[in-house]
């Protein structure tokens, strides 16, 4: 079975999507999904779920019916400093967070305040993914940005749901600066589905056309390479 990994994901328990679990494992073992990552919201996002119920992901099997579960969170940077919503503690029982900006959690800044946001976030421990870094409302620097990543291994997410839900109108020239930045610079690339029911899980077309228009090899984002994704994400004993 061919590799493929999708690490944004929300359930029913970020108080806006409507997919269970189940109904994620059901889908991923349908479509030949060999691994999906569980990131629902932090706790700053209106309707989202508590710290607790986060951290508890600790009770997911590892493996349901052959599917790899891995565990994350989508925190909300909080801050211009780079504070997330999930203490360290909370963050020390997860595989993953991925650090977003939401404007219903933080007001968009300057070009500096907003960079500042966003590199601030990748010194929390097991922040491995910057969100939808292409959205308007939060006018960032991407040169400083790409390399503060370099220094910490991170991946920055093409997010598919970017260009699909209306929410981040006006991102694909800037997704697709970033993603050049991020080619150019050796550093990760991952797919990020951002699926809030499950038929959305690991639907990346919207991406694909973009990596296309950039001359990206569609193969580059870590989702597709097993070993890569593995190392990079640095938890011990997984495999599929």
């Amino acid at each position: 079975m061919a590799f493929i990994v999708d690490l944004h994901t929300h359930t029913i328990s970020s108080g806006h999507a409507y997919s269970t679990l189940m109904d994620y494992v059901n889908y991923a073992k349908e479509h030949a999904i060999s691994a999906f990552g569980i990131s629902d919201h932090g706790p700053a996002m209106p309707g989202g779920p508590n710290v607790f119920h986060i951290a508890n992901q600790t009770v997911i099997p590892r493996y349901i019916d052959d599917v790899l579960i891995l565990r994350g969170v989508e925190a909300n940077i909080i801050n211009f400093n780079g504070d997330i919503d999930i203490e360290e503690k909370f963050l020390d029982r997860l595989d993953y967070a991925i650090a977003s900006l939401h404007d219903v959690v933080l007001k968009p800044g300057t070009v500096e305040q907003n960079t500042s946001a966003v590199c601030g976030a990748i010194e929390k421990s097991k922040v491995r993914i910057l969100g939808h870094l292409g959205n308007p409302k939060f006018p960032l620097d991407y040169a400083a940005i790409v390399r503060a990543c370099k220094d910490k291994n991170i991946a920055i997410e093409i997010n598919n749901s970017t260009f699909v839900s209306g929410s981040r109108s006006g991102s694909e020239e800037h997704c697709m600066m970033l993603a050049k930045l991020c080619y150019e610079n050796n550093i990760p690339i991952i797919l990020g589905s951002d699926a809030h029911i499950h038929f959305d899980l690991a639907e990346f077309s919207q991406c694909y056309q973009l990596l296309d228009r950039a001359s990206i090899p569609r193969d580059y984002p870590i989702n597709y390479r097993r070993d890569q994704f593995f190392n990079w994400l640095g938890v011990e004993g997984l495999e599929v």
